[in-house]
């Protein structure tokens, strides 16, 4: 029996994540589904209060 190719590459991996670093977004994994697909896991911003009041009312929740 012979191998079947891979579906992808561990250059195809390496620019994917590159190209989020180069967004500036933090990394938190990475997925890759049998079909080849390849997925950056990415943690979500960090929300920061607009107004004074906005802070404050958040510190009270």
């Amino acid at each position: 029996m012979s191998r079947t190719p891979a579906a992808f590459r561990q250059a195809d991996v390496a620019r994917a994540v590159k190209a989020v670093r180069a967004a500036k977004m933090p990394i938190t994994g990475v997925e890759i589904a049998p079909d080849g697909t390849i997925r950056v896991l990415t943690s979500p911003a960090a929300e920061t209060p607009t107004s004074p009041f906005d802070a404050w009312k958040q510190k009270r929740q």
